[in-house]
């Protein structure tokens, strides 16, 4: 479903990347580690089109999107690319609902389909009871289930995740990972994530271990 090949990056002088090859199938937990500025994340930036390589091309169910631009590219990562970060990003202004359906207004779904979907994920992580909540009053784990949630609200084809439980604690870790392993069983949905964490990593489908900007 996801296809990369001959990804190069580099910054300056210091190549990042030196010609990557990646592939993803739908419904595939797919964990990626390695050492810090081994090039994981700036891969999974590239993956999410938040970054366009140098060299290569990146194909997400068959589209070539590393050659989108503009208007095209953000449509297309919207409406097919889910993204969980270490740090949750939840706007402190919007509680729960509001926060998990700003990508559907963006896609111009209609206030009342975007709040259906939106409780309707609430309810499945056992949160719709904080629907009204803004992230001051949510613990740390229900901020990153809450991130977890607004990456899902499109339906997106695959959702990234770079450190995900990096910033929570052990018990919170294992609730996330627990969702993570029940939604690919329930709903096929795929997953590419950058960890450090070993028990995420093992639960994983696959593991691909990068070292000096190439997987080995």
């Amino acid at each position: 479903m996801l296809q990369a090949k001959g990804i190069k990056k580099a910054y300056g002088s210091l190549q990042i990347l030196k010609g990557v090859d990646f592939e993803v199938e739908q419904g595939e937990i797919v964990s990626i580690i390695g050492a810090s500025g081994a090039g994981k994340s700036t891969l999974l930036h590239i993956l999410g089109t938040l970054d366009q390589p140098d060299e290569g091309e990146v194909r997400l169910k068959g589209t070539a999107i590393s050659k989108l631009s503009g208007e095209m590219l953000s449509v297309f990562r919207n409406l097919n690319i889910g993204f969980v970060f270490q740090f949750h990003h939840l706007l402190p202004e919007f509680n729960a609902l509001e926060n998990i359906c700003i990508p559907a207004f963006i896609a111009k779904k209609s206030k009342k389909e975007a709040e259906k979907r939106a409780l309707e994920l609430l309810d499945l992580f056992d949160l719709k009871q904080r629907a009204c909540h803004k992230p001051n009053e949510l613990s740390g784990g229900e901020q990153q289930r809450i991130s977890v949630a607004r990456a899902l609200i499109n339906q997106p084809s695959i959702v990234l995740a770079d450190e995900p439980s990096g910033n929570l604690d052990s018990a919170n870790a294992d609730a996330l990972h627990k969702l993570f392993i029940s939604l690919r069983d329930n709903f096929k949905q795929t997953f590419v994530i950058v960890t450090h964490n070993t028990e995420l990593a093992q639960i994983s489908d696959r593991v691909v271990t990068m070292k000096d900007g190439t997987i080995v």
